[in-house]
């Protein structure tokens, strides 16, 4: 599922683990104790296998509902932040059935009636904004078909614009040129496509996440081709890239597993990430082939390797760290969006050494989107209102930002376009956005 809500799992390293170099500013240093003191006292709230863990919940109809098929994946502390309306939480539920957790009709209304009673949705904290000396402009399309929840973009070497309609389970292409929108419905309904890429052919590749299986669109032709899992438990594929050979590697976030799909042969390898409940979710290559991913549910970064398959799974320092989106340096430095604790983190593979730095909306700021362009690291805020566009330059270690015009409405990922401009899914907006940045 991509909601809003993550996972949290206790974390004890072995004695070959190397925490990485705790290189942190004073704010992130007191968030860190902050962090230790409230582990301490309430330990359960970190542990989704803890029988305990349904006593953080409040009482009353659909408690054990709760239990049974939120808690196991998900604890207490993640349903109350940043919580949801009627229509939010309604949103919610259909997500998890449709990734596989059974509910029957009558535990539906049950269920939703107490997240609502339980977990309403907070206010928001405003953007906090910076000025700096780069210029930026916006430019927004509305998708095609009304609350399609554009989920991921892609700017693709043509120059077009496509996202992933997710709740539509549509493909969508933009011509920035003319305005002109196509949308190209998914061969199975309720796919529910959310990863985005495009192959060396142009073919359109995407993660059906609420139908397990990916999907290779030719734009020429209109045709879908589907790939489906070959493990009933890889219910929900994720996010996706090509290597420099061709394959593409995915995460499967709720099965907790990582992919590899060869396009030659059509074959799907799986294995599943060593820490129960990681939560597999931003994944990047390096220079050598070698694929990274975030661990959403805990505070770890996974590598890949290429060949065996193998995973090797990095700490960070903070036990509250919880990594949702990456992205990558020509150093091949991974940088990761701390979307818990409201960090931008940066973690070097080579030497353990992790640094972070508060992001400028606080620490419920909710960091999402990230990707790199020219070194630089851009990322939005997803938990401020209205979103924000972060700019961060490694070299100054300064912040500056900008409000997103339609509010974002969650940008949950971006990339850069191949003129050097952004691209931004608006989930929430019902938008597309192109971001041109001028130097200063």
């Amino acid at each position: 599922m991509d909601s809003s809500i993550g996972s949290s799992k206790p974390w004890l390293p072995s004695a070959d683990e190397k925490v990485g170099e705790r290189v942190l500013t004073y704010q992130c240093w007191l968030r860190l104790i902050v962090g230790w003191a409230w582990l301490l006292v309430f330990p359960t709230a970190w542990s989704q296998a803890a029988p305990d863990a349904a006593q953080a919940l409040p009482p009353g109809p659909g408690h054990d509902i709760v239990a049974a098929k939120c808690v196991s994946c998900h604890d207490a502390t993640r349903l109350k932040s940043p919580g949801y309306s009627r229509e939010g939480w309604q949103r919610v539920v259909s997500q998890m059935m449709h990734i596989g957790v059974t509910l029957t009709p009558e535990q539906v209304p049950v269920l939703t009636e107490y997240l609502v009673r339980s977990f309403p949705e907070r206010a928001r904290p405003q953007a906090a904004l910076i000025p700096g000396g780069v210029q930026v402009s916006f430019r927004e399309w509305a998708v095609a078909t009304p609350d399609a929840f554009p989920h991921d973009p892609l700017a693709a070497t043509d120059g077009a614009l496509w996202y992933t309609g997710q709740h539509a389970s549509v493909l969508g292409r933009i011509d920035p040129g003319s305005g002109a929108i196509k949308e190209y419905p998914t061969n199975i309904p309720d796919s529910g496509p959310h990863g985005l890429t495009e192959d060396s052919a142009g073919d359109i590749w995407f993660t059906a996440n609420s139908a397990a299986y990916i999907g290779k669109l030719d734009p020429k032709s209109g045709t879908i081709t589907d790939y489906k899992m070959p493990d009933t438990r890889a219910r929900d594929p994720h996010t996706l890239r090509f290597d420099r050979n061709g394959i593409l590697w995915f995460t499967v976030q709720g099965a907790n597993m990582i992919g590899q799909l060869n396009p030659r042969t059509g074959e799907i390898k799986l294995v599943s990430v060593p820490t129960p409940h990681a939560l597999p979710y931003g994944l990047v290559i390096n220079s050598k082939g070698v694929p990274f991913f975030a661990e959403f549910g805990g505070n770890r970064i996974g590598e890949i390797d290429p060949r065996t398959m193998a995973i090797h799974e990095h700490l960070l320092p903070n036990p509250g760290t919880r990594p949702r989106r990456i992205g990558i340096t020509a150093d091949d430095v991974i940088w990761y969006s701390d979307y818990a604790r409201g960090c931008l983190g940066r973690f070097d593979p080579k030497t353990g050494a992790v640094k972070e730095w508060p992001s400028p909306g606080g620490p419920d700021s909710q960091p999402y989107g990230i990707t790199v362009l020219d070194g630089v690291i851009w990322y939005s805020e997803s938990g401020v209102r209205p979103n924000t566009l972060v700019r961060f330059d490694p070299r100054s270690e300064k912040f500056q930002n900008w409000a997103i015009p339609s509010g974002g409405g969650v940008v949950r990922n971006m990339m850069p376009t191949r003129d050097g401009d952004l691209v931004l899914a608006e989930s929430g907006a019902g938008k597309l956005a192109m971001v041109h940045i001028q130097a200063p």
